[in-house]
């Protein structure tokens, strides 16, 4: 059994990306009182979803995972959750039909409140303060209050993501999941938008399909009910240290403030206290690998996170950009592959590709996004590997953050509704187009390989 690693022994790593508390008394204070609070997901969670996660490393099932840049106290609404938690299950919808295996629904929410920074520091005019970093850490507003980091938002964070995880769970048990009312915003969005006939034709074969199950009399949970499990980087330290706990059944560590953690593209060092922390706990684990990654960097991160070789219990995140990824991808999944393990490949075509915006804004083009994915596709194509999932920032707003889509959003439209803090998000036409676009990535590669899902022998007559 692995001991929960005490705060003086984690501060005494590089310590990358942490916040700067004036006061470490008032931070041990509340570290304290984190430490004795329930916790927020539970070891049979973690283990129900690295189980799931197994099958995507085995190609028997696709992940969808997508959420805020970050989330915002202020968001956790009812309906804010009920937009994000809808947009998504609508392009699991999608992606099932044309994968014809399971679609594993991974939200980055309840957890996803900090975000890490290129430069510590912001400037407007004559006038330098701290970074916005997330609301776990500091405020938003451009004052010295605001902006002042403060180690009692910790505790909003965990308050906020019970509250999100208790209405989350709600929603996808209590029949806000059906699967022929999420599909109605599918045929809502083929049906005003101009989009390929291609994209009208699966929408149109999901309907026959939903109708002949119906038909056919299957009625049971698995069209009103699904799992949807919770996620975040895990960056800051101090909160995920305290929300670290020991299973009662197994003795072992797991990380409760999420029920599948990552570490990001600029803290896995392999010395480093984030891989040190994560490598202790037995929840499912992602990293971040972008254009920089060598395979030796990748074969060093699956033997510190990975030693024993289990099942469902690493995902690699790609995030190379759509000019790079055809280039940098192959070396590092063939080396992987080549060493015998087995870890699910993801395509976050996100963070590779922002840019800022004539006018300012912080952004990213849609063709440059569906791009990555399309290189992604290949890669595994040539490859003969499986393309395991998608990782996106998404929202059920119709917000204009990302240009481009099928509505051909232009810059000059991006101060319309640009309500992100952070990073771009597509909107919610944006992200079913992208679902439609993988549908169809995912539908050509089903024709070249034997689905192990749908596998099926008759029995003799």
């Amino acid at each position: 059994m692995s001991s929960i690693i005490s705060r003086e022994d984690l501060r005494a790593l590089p310590y990358i990306q942490q916040p700067s508390y004036p006061d470490p008394a008032v931070l041990d204070r509340t570290i304290d009182t984190l430490e004795k609070l329930p916790p927020l997901v539970f070891a049979g969670e973690c283990d129900d979803l690295r189980l799931k996660m197994a099958d995507v490393a085995d190609g028997r099932a696709f992940l969808l995972q997508g959420g805020d840049c970050a989330e915002t106290f202020d968001a956790v609404t009812a309906q804010g959750i009920k937009g994000k938690l809808l947009v998504q299950l609508s392009m699991a919808v999608v992606m099932t039909y044309a994968a014809q295996v399971p679609v594993v629904k991974v939200g980055r929410i309840a957890g996803q409140y900090a975000k890490p920074r290129s430069s510590g520091m912001e400037t407007r005019g004559e006038v330098t303060l701290p970074s916005y970093r997330g609301d776990a850490i500091n405020g938003f507003d451009f004052t010295a209050e605001a902006r002042a980091h403060d180690p009692q938002r910790l505790l909003q964070v965990y308050n906020s993501s019970a509250a999100t995880l208790n209405l989350v769970r709600a929603f996808v048990k209590g029949g806000f999941a059906d699967l022929r009312g999420v599909h109605t915003w599918n045929a809502e969005f083929v049906r005003d938008s101009q989009v390929e006939a291609e994209y009208e034709e699966l929408a149109a074969e999901i309907d026959r399909a939903l109708a002949f199950m119906v038909a056919c009399g299957i009625e049971d949970d698995s069209l009103s009910t699904v799992d949807f499990y919770a996620s975040h980087e895990a960056l800051l330290l101090e909160y995920e240290r305290a929300l670290t706990r020991v299973d009662s059944r197994s003795q072992q560590l797991y990380g409760c403030s999420g029920h599948m953690l990552w570490i990001g593209e600029r803290t896995r060092q392999l010395d480093g206290a984030h891989v040190e922390l994560l490598s202790r706990v037995q929840n499912p684990l992602g990293v971040k690998l972008g254009p920089t990654t060598s395979v030796d960097d990748a074969l060093a991160l699956v033997d510190k996170l990975d030693p024993h070789h289990i099942p469902g219990r690493l995902t690699f995140i790609t995030r190379m950009g759509a000019g790079k990824v055809r280039d940098v991808l192959p070396p590092v999944i063939e080396a992987v592959e080549a060493s015998g393990r087995k870890v699910a490949w993801v395509c976050d075509p996100m963070h590779g590709n922002t840019f800022e915006a004539k006018n300012g804004y912080k952004t990213r083009s849609f063709a440059d996004v569906a791009e990555e994915v399309n290189g992604f596709f290949d890669v595994h194509e040539q490859l003969g590997t499986w393309p395991g999932g998608l990782h996106v920032e998404m929202t059920g707003d119709d917000v204009t953050e990302c240009v481009g889509g099928v509505h051909n959003l232009h810059e000059d439209d991006l101060a319309n509704r640009y309500e992100t803090f952070c990073d771009p998000r597509l909107n919610r036409n944006q992200s079913l187009e992208l679902a439609f676009l993988v549908a169809r990535r995912l539908r050509s590669g089903r024709l070249n390989r034997e689905n192990p899902v749908q596998w099926f022998q008759a029995k003799d007559l």
